[in-house]
């Protein structure tokens, strides 16, 4: 009997594991086994297989906060007919199909629908469109997007034939422009997609993890058969397959060649690490699972053939830094695939060159895009540096120089990002850490950083990074472009989830030292070592994924940090750089493409000009400085009894590093040994750092705040208001009147709001100061009077919001009065709502229009229920949607043609008017012509031109006016638009934003970079540079000669108003009266 048992069940299991991989008798595939996720790919955390389904699932306690996919990576099919099983219980989910894979587990495309509510349910669903075929239809899509709906049955009748809760079958039938589904043998809904550009015919199946409340979802019995692909009656050119951009296809610096030099098979994967072995070969790795590699180049003058690729026979991947050190190779590993997030080391245990041998350090948690990063040999030979985004956590480093008493600090509530995107995030953000060889000593370095992807150190052992913008947030107050950061000891650089990105000047951060623009910062790497130029062996090198470019950043002292410019060395479209190295053997250096699936391609640049390439020597101007700021850092981490004594005197230091420096040291030091000395400091610039130090050691804000903790020192609060209080404002500079806002924040935010005596107080006190002189410290006291629920702040914000030339000035003030309860009235109140109305004409980044409703849904939960009756029509009053062409024409109201001015009329002017100009009606032109919509300018406005802050020093006015009324005479090569021809000979213009294994995502309009059209990268036929500037002509036609002088002294002032060019107030105030309502922006 046994025996027979035995035979029963081999059969039975034998059978089993033939079902999964062979085709059944009606042509499908089992494309899951049942029993793992082999063959799926999904965020770490979400996806597991539960009793036989792959299963997702969200609670209270661990809520989704964005939506995630579990995609399968057996193929993109085309045409199909899919199988399975679904059971859901709440929320939403969903089966994508013919879609494209996005960063961070994300998918855009078709998806076959399910919700808990029964509204989309049995319906097709399309990430650009919305719901394009709905429960009860079939409908016809034309080329130009217009629909022809047919009915299929009663959309509630249908809704009954599936059950929440229990197992349903789910049958999507897509062939050629055809998509059809069934739920439990009943067709539910038929789409027939033929827009342009936006109907896809093949790509991705996925399955879907929703945010919202908790929910569970499950899938089984997924089968899949293919159909040879349906050539319909859409006359199509025939598509071509990407490969990797022939290097003749580059622009690149005078001088430099590029060659291309390998381009894998996608067998190889798609690189996106490399690191340069002791022999000068080039070690890559794939992001997912097809491993790691060793490339030999040929010598330089050598064919491209002749390039050596070998498998590096270990079981390893989805590196995302990789480090030559200690006679091994390290790996950083963020989980993408199949691998774990974890710091490995590889080496060769028996001599044979051949690295056979994998031990995993330390396991890691986070992963992704996000995820765990680049390794640096650390400058002293004896550690490593490990960059790390902001979706990684170190639980318990060993050690810290960074005092962990990091906080959201944001006085007034928090507000996450409008999409959803990692909401749940809190500080530190992305940090960087040090890490001895043997990856058991971890040491946090500084924190407070979006998603480096890499950072370098330079030739005097300073470490630099290159941190990401986030896109969606352009156009906001919060926007900050990418940016070249210095990495100090203790450091903190302010990013927090949403609207919460502290400002540069916030004295307990520190501010970039270049401003790069908006990109997706990858690998970097000095020119250290590079037979190149002085000059480029001294540069920077920054590629960018997101655009295709590569900047070389010229950076010099200041003070104990550094300034710098960048100029773009080198271009392509595509050119989805992802690691950069300088090869010490041959001294050319080597970048490789790739990323997402993207095609790689491995490439080398050398210089062929006539300039020396000997070893460059430069002179250490910021030494003596340096010195003293190591000096000082040597005091983090630990208690020190000279500590305090040491570093007093350079509290009030004017360089902001030295000062950064040395509030850090104070904090690590036991704060009863120097806080009476701080409550008590009459030195009014060192009492604002010491202040600031003392209230962040004494409590931390209460969504860091832990049960253990001490509760906050409310008699402290009492004795730093009233230290606080002998500091006199009309002593201090406007940045010293910043940091003294910034003091007050802190103390609120950490140790309690004030009494009401003190809240009183505080508000007569800060009444009489708003608004002031200067755009950040407006900001600021708006923000506290919000705080404070001062009586006036509404009319005073109000009036604000109508003077202001930018948007971002605009949604500053609206964003502090969303939580103001006191001294409204109900014409305050209309005029507060209407601006939203307005606001539709606004433009910015993907998140842009949740963050409008985010504030409008803040401001209306103040309101009494009689106001809302009586704002009701303004409440539900839709958005007024201009164009900013509109709304550049409103901001010009009053004004007329006045001629078609040429630089030769200008020009003169310039150069002999430029005193005793109009500041406040240069500002107001600057916006009211539409330039803070695509320009960064005194750290406002938006990022797809070049930052203008610095024009003034590096052109002659002139030479500004020759850019502005001839825009398309010299078109930068970092700004130039490009033009896509298709196959079929269509056109399109804008910029690159994105490139995806099979889409290209294009910026068609510069004044609305949230909008973008998406294209598959077989229907391109050529790519190219415009030779048209994006910029309009005649923009001062409107605009008399006064005014345009005024405009021009604005830019070459960088927007600073204490600019010799300027008159007074008065004078600014009186010329032009009659036409400065006119230069509004409204």
């Amino acid at each position: 009997m046994k025996r027979i048992l035995t035979f029963i069940l081999l059969v039975l299991c034998l059978t089993s594991t033939r079902s999964s991989a062979a085709t059944d008798d009606e042509g499908f595939v089992s494309i899951f086994n049942g029993k793992d996720m082999t063959g799926w790919d999904g965020k770490p955390g979400w996806w597991n297989v539960e009793d036989g389904a792959l299963t997702a699932q969200s609670t209270l306690e661990k809520p989704c906060p964005k939506a995630n996919y579990l995609i399968w990576r057996g193929g993109q099919p085309a045409d199909f007919e899919l199988r399975l099983r679904f059971r859901l219980t709440g929320g939403n989910s969903g089966i994508q199909i013919r879609s494209r894979e996005v960063p961070d587990w994300d998918t855009s495309g078709y998806q076959a629908d399910m919700d808990a509510e029964d509204q989309y349910t049995g319906g097709v669903y399309e990430h650009t469109r919305g719901v394009i075929a709905p429960r009860g239809q079939s409908v016809v899509i034309a080329p130009d997007g217009a629909r022809q709906v047919t009915a299929l049955g009663d959309p509630a009748e249908l809704r009954k034939k599936w059950k929440l809760d229990e197992w349903n079958d789910y049958r999507i039938v897509a062939r050629g422009s055809e998509i059809k589904l069934w739920i439990n043998g009943v067709l539910t809904a038929q789409a027939n997609d033929h827009q342009t550009n936006v109907a896809a015919r093949r790509g991705i199946i996925a399955l879907q993890m929703h945010p919202g409340p908790p929910m569970k979802v499950q899938f089984k019995d997924i089968r899949l058969k293919t159909f040879a692909e349906t050539t319909t009656d859409e006359a199509k050119p025939a598509l071509r397959e990407p490969t990797a951009t022939p290097a003749d296809q580059l622009k690149v610096a005078k001088d430099f060649k590029v060659e291309l030099l390998y381009s894998p098979p996608k067998t190889q994967g798609s690189w996106v690490s490399m690191c340069v072995d002791p022999k000068g070969r080039m070690i890559v790795c794939d992001q997912y699972d097809l491993g790691l590699y060793r490339v030999t180049p040929p010598p330089i003058g050598g064919p491209a053939e002749a390039t050596k690729v070998e498998k590096i026979n270990v079981e390893l991947s989805g590196a995302q830094g990789l480090l030559w050190a200690f006679d091994s190779l390290y790996v950083m590993v963020s989980k993408n695939g199949k691998f774990d997030s974890g710091l490995y080391r590889v080496r060769d245990t028996n001599g044979d060159d051949q690295l056979d041998n994998v031990e995993l350090l330390r396991p890691l948690e986070g992963g992704g895009d996000h995820g765990w990063h680049a390794l640096l040999a650390g400058p002293d030979g004896k550690s490593i540096y490990v960059v790390a985004g902001n979706a990684t956590k170190v639980r318990k480093p060993e050690q810290s120089r960074v005092p962990l008493i990091w906080s959201e600090d944001h006085l007034l509530p928090r507000m996450p990002d409008a999409r959803g995107f990692m909401t749940d995030v809190l500080a530190p953000g992305g940090c960087f850490y040090r890490v001895d060889p043997d990856g058991k000593n971890w040491e946090l370095i500084s924190n407070g950083f979006r998603n480096p992807y890499d950072a370098a150190f330079n030739r005097y052992g300073d470490l630099l990074t290159f941190d990401a913008d986030m896109e969606w947030d352009m156009n906001t107050p919060w926007y900050r472009p990418t940016r070249v950061c210095l990495v100090t000891s203790g450091s903190e650089f302010g990013w927090r989830n949403g609207a919460g990105k502290w400002p540069a000047y916030y004295a307990d951060s520190l501010p970039a030292v270049l401003d790069i623009g908006p990109g997706s910062p990858v690998g970097m790497t000095f020119g250290y070592g590079a037979k190149f130029p002085a000059r480029y062996q001294e540069a920077l090198f920054l590629p960018d994924w997101s655009y295709g470019r590569m900047y070389a950043a010229h950076l010099t002292a200041d003070g104990a940090a550094y300034k710098g410019e960048f100029e773009l060395i080198m271009s392509g479209t595509p050119l989805p750089t992802t690691d950069i190295v300088v090869s010490p053997n041959d001294g050319a250096m080597y970048f490789v493409t790739g990323g997402w699936r993207i095609q790689t391609g491995l490439y080398r640049v050398t210089y062929m000009g006539k300039e020396s390439t000997a070893p460059s020597r430069t002179e250490d101007r910021g030494a003596k400085l340096r010195a003293l700021r190591l000096k000082l850092e040597g005091f983090h981490g630990h208690q020190d009894p000279q500590a305090v004594k040491t570093l007093w005197p350079y509290l009030d230091h004017p360089d902001r590093y030295i000062r950064f420096a040395a509030r850090v040291a104070l904090e690590w030091q036991d704060p009863s040994q120097w806080r009476e000395k701080a409550l008590n400091e009459t030195k009014a610039p060192s009492a604002l750092t010491a202040l600031l130090a003392l209230v962040r050691v004494s409590a931390r804000d209460p969504f860091h705040r832990q049960p253990t903790d001490p509760k906050p020192d409310l008699a402290l609060l009492g004795r730093v208001l009233t230290a606080l209080d002998r500091i006199e404002w009309r002593k201090l500079s406007d940045a010293q009147r910043v940091e003294l806002m910034r003091v007050y924040s802190v103390a609120f935010t950490r140790l309690d709001r004030p009494d009401e005596a003190n809240r009183a107080r505080l508000v007569a006190k800060f009444d009489s100061l708003f608004p002031a002189t200067t755009r950040e410290l407006n900001a600021e006291l708006c923000q506290m009077l919000a705080y404070l629920q001062s009586p006036s702040i509404p009319a005073k914000a109000l009036a604000l919001v109508d003077r202001a030339p930018t948007q971002e000035e605009q949604i500053e003030y609206i964003k502090a009065l969303r939580v103001v309860r006191t001294g409204w009235t109900l014409q305050l109140r209309e005029t507060y709502f209407r601006w939203f109305i307005k606001a539709g004409g606004y433009r910015g980044g993907a998140s842009f229009a949740g963050f409008m409703k985010l504030i409008k849904n803040d401001a209306v939960a103040t309101l009494t229920e009689t106001e809302k009756t009586q704002l009701k029509a303004i409440l539900e009053a839709k958005p007024v949607t201009k164009t900013p062409l509109q709304v550049m024409q409103e901001g010009l109201t009053g004004h007329s043609y006045v001629k078609d001015w040429t630089v030769a009329e200008l020009a003169p002017l310039a150069e002999g008017r430029l005193q005793n100009r109009g500041f406040e009606r240069g500002r107001k032109l600057f916006g009211a012509l539409g330039c803070f919509a695509c320009h960064r300018f005194a750290n406002e406005g938006g990022a797809v031109g070049p930052d203008l802050t610095g024009a003034g020093g590096r052109f002659s006015p002139r030479d500004l006016l020759e850019s502005i009324i001839e825009p398309s005479k010299t078109v930068s090569d970092l700004y130039a638009p490009i033009v896509i021809t298709l196959t079929d000979d269509e056109t399109l213009t804008g910029q690159i934003v994105y490139l995806g294994t099979d889409t290209v995502q294009l910026s068609t309009d510069m004044l609305n970079p949230g909008e973008t059209t998406k294209i598959d990268r077989k229907q391109i036929k050529s790519i190219e540079p415009s030779k048209v500037s994006p910029m309009p002509q005649g923009l001062l036609n409107q605009l008399d000669e006064d005014e345009v002088l005024d405009l021009l002294a604005y830019i070459i002032a960088g927007g600073k108003p204490d600019n010799r060019m300027f008159g007074s107030a008065a004078t600014d105030r009186s010329r032009g009266k009659a036409k400065a309502q006119g230069a509004s922006t409204n």
